[in-house]
């Protein structure tokens, strides 16, 4: 008989889903108490057309799936995952105290790791906390662009902005400090030794730092000094930190820089927009004329010459470290001691290859995101990896242990690859057709339609269920079983 209370323990499953769970198994197994032997354990429950359960193939573990598409439970590696389609899911892991919540995703998301949490909604309000590698305790609040508030039990670590008014930040939007008042009438930015103080930015800005000094009139002109000096790094090695001279005038018309003053690599910039541009260094020269269209460069470093004329269209380099020919969109050919790419009426077809031991990837587009056929191999053991779209038909996958994935129908999957919230609230419910095969242990399943159509195979048994589980027949060399409506119609037989 169906063990009932199996199913409505579920402690970590939502009240609506452990009541529909148990109002059907409830009935089914009235049904099948009165009527007829109880099915094995080992074969998993089968309620058509209410509910499916069945071992996962990739990986061990099992997953219930009731109301067609809409309610699933999934265990694996430790993990439970229950949604309702597309609407919710939770997935815990208790060893590693993570917990993951999707609410109308990418609505609302609640991720906690250990100590560390994150709130979010639709990327603009989000709310932060947990504890530091240095046991600093920390709290963070934004609704973006407006507010920003941190507190810690570190007092410097914490800082409040509401913008445009006032405010203090730290280590948010590329800088270690952010000071404001009345933005953008004065803001303060320090990034490492470097602190700039703006006044009605972007317009007049005064920078100092460690051998710094620069101030700009944007646009009409600026300038920056750095001197170089030297430093003794933590291997008791004397390193020099290179200083540099920058000017513009009628930004973005005229630029003078020089650059790695104190190395034995100082280049110089020079630049009258759109008319010319200049770069010298000992590794590259750089020259173009109506910038940014007819260029030449003599890579030393790189060990190679191109031209561009005009660019982007057509481009010509030759040397040891690149050779290239492009006459875009008809024609485009690249090659580098790494990189390999190759064109055809670009963005009609698009080759590129990568080769980096141990890996050696290849992947192959036509118009972006409409087929891609990607292969990642390891030269260093040969596994390899595959990944095949064509948008919005299929998605198919195989991994480096040789298990393979195949799902038709996946409109935002070619797009948004190994978005795990994408495969789990939303997939399954356009997924029309899903197929799975694990080559180590020989399991493989077949679903259509929600299980209209479900077949599973493993250890030398097969079952198959149709309508929902209404029909269903399991077989393996030494027996065939059918059952209709949940009661059997023919007795196990040897080899029938």
């Amino acid at each position: 008989m169906l063990n009932l209370a199996r199913f409505t323990r579920l402690s970590t499953c939502p009240i609506l889903l452990r009541t529909v769970l148990a109002v059907f198994f409830g009935v089914v197994g009235l049904n099948a108490a009165t009527n007829a032997p109880a099915p094995r354990l080992e074969d998993g429950l089968s309620a058509g057309p209410f509910a499916h359960e069945f071992p996962l193939t990739l990986v061990p573990g099992k997953r219930i799936e009731a109301a067609g598409p809409l309610l699933n439970i999934e265990d694996k590696d430790g993990q439970r995952t229950w949604s309702f389609t597309p609407l919710l899911s939770r997935t815990s892991d208790p060893e590693l105290e993570m917990i993951e919540w999707d609410i109308a995703y990418p609505l609302l998301t609640y991720d906690q790791f250990g100590t560390e949490w994150r709130l979010q909604l639709i990327q603009l309000f989000s709310f932060a906390g947990g504890m530091s590698f240095k046991d600093d305790y920390r709290k963070r609040t934004t609704v973006f662009p407006f507010y920003f508030k941190q507190t810690s039990t570190v007092a410097s670590n914490q800082y409040t902005a509401f913008l445009p008014f006032y405010g203090y930040l730290r280590n948010r939007f590329f800088r270690d400090e952010i000071k404001f008042i009345l933005l953008p009438t004065y803001i303060q930015t320090r990034k490492r030794d470097i602190i700039t103080d703006n006044y009605l930015a972007p317009f007049f800005h005064l920078r100092s730092g460690n051998h710094l000094t620069g101030w700009q009139f944007w646009p009409l002109a600026g300038a920056e000094h750095k001197t170089s000096y030297t430093i003794t790094n933590t291997f008791d090695e004397v390193e020099v930190i290179p200083g540099h001279d920058k000017l513009f005038a009628l930004w973005p018309i005229f630029f003078r820089n020089r650059l790695n003053l104190g190395t034995t690599n100082v280049l110089r910039q020079d630049m009258l927009l759109p008319f010319y541009s200049f770069q010298r260094s000992p590794a590259r020269d750089h020259t173009s004329y109506l910038f940014p269209f007819f260029n030449y460069a003599d890579d030393r470093e790189n060990k190679y010459r191109q031209w561009d004329f005009p660019f982007p269209f057509i481009s010509i380099a030759r040397g040891e470290g690149k050779t290239m020919n492009r006459f875009l969109p008809f024609y485009s050919y690249a090659e580098t001691p790494i990189l390999t790419r190759q064109s055809i009426l670009w963005p009609l077809y698009h080759h590129a290859t990568a080769k980096v031991d141990p890996l050696d990837r290849e992947r192959t587009r036509v118009l972006f995101f409409l087929y891609s056929n990607l292969r990642e191999r390891n030269t260093a053991t040969e596994q390899e990896r595959r990944r095949v779209d064509l948008w919005p038909l299929f998605t198919k996958r195989k991994d480096f242990d040789g298990t393979e994935r195949l799902q038709i129908l996946a409109p935002v999957e070619p797009l948004l690859p190994n978005n795990k919230s994408i495969e789990r609230n939303y997939s399954i419910v356009w997924s029309l057709w899903r197929s799975e095969h694990n080559p180590n242990t020989g399991a493989a399943s077949t679903s259509v339609l929600w299980n209209l159509y479900r077949s599973d195979r493993a250890a030398g048994v097969k079952k198959v269920s149709f309508l929902f589980g209404l029909i269903q027949v399991e077989s393996s060399p030494e027996y065939r079983k059918w059952r209709w409506f949940h009661l059997p119609v023919k007795p196990a037989t040897g080899n029938k």
